[in-house]
């Protein structure tokens, strides 16, 4: 079997340098899924961009979304054709953009899709997240049928947050990698 390619999938205004995703393409050959533009996401080009790049990948892929990335992670797995190509899904931070603030800073993206995922996911998420509560990551990981990790007090789990290369991440990714597909 072919190993799964980490495909990156960065929130709005995307990773810089500092970030974990940003780091871990450098140190891991992650491939990152560039977007036309980072400051104003639609959510529509942004699906038809991550299809397209998992559609080029001749094997397996694990997605590793930051933020905004998760919501396109359940969105486009809600309306792809081609979601068995997906091995699994690191969703880490997602935001609560049904909040208002977070409405208005990124408009278009709600209603957040909610279906279960067609393949598995673990949602970490931190407990001072200034873009999202833990009851609502947790709800959105039961949502999507995904496992639910709280990491504690660690911020929007970005560069701000300090995590360098993230070993703890690369963990929770490893896992998610090796682990079988779920039942059903």
């Amino acid at each position: 079997m072919t190993p799964a390619r980490v495909l990156t999938l960065p929130g709005w205004q995307g990773s810089g340098p500092g970030h974990w995703q940003s780091r871990w393409e450098a140190l891991h050959g992650h491939i990152r899924v560039e977007q036309h533009d980072w400051m104003r996401p639609l959510r529509g080009d942004w699906t038809a961009r991550l299809e397209e790049v998992i559609l080029a990948e001749p094997g397996p892929v694990l997605l590793a979304a930051h933020s905004l990335g998760c919501i396109l992670t359940a969105w486009w797995a809600a309306h792809s054709a081609h979601t068995r190509r997906v091995a699994g899904a690191l969703l880490v931070a997602p935001p609560d953009i049904g909040r208002d603030d977070n409405r208005r800073m990124i408009p278009g993206w709600a209603p957040v899709a909610r279906q279960r995922l067609p393949f598995r996911g673990i949602v970490l998420a931190s407990s001072d997240d200034p873009f999202c509560g833990l009851p609502h990551a947790s709800r959105l990981a039961a949502d999507w049928g995904a496992d639910f990790v709280n990491l504690g007090a660690k911020g929007h789990l970005n560069a701000a947050s300090g995590l360098g290369d993230w070993d703890e991440g690369r963990a929770w990714l490893a896992a998610l990698g090796a682990a079988p597909p779920p039942a059903g």
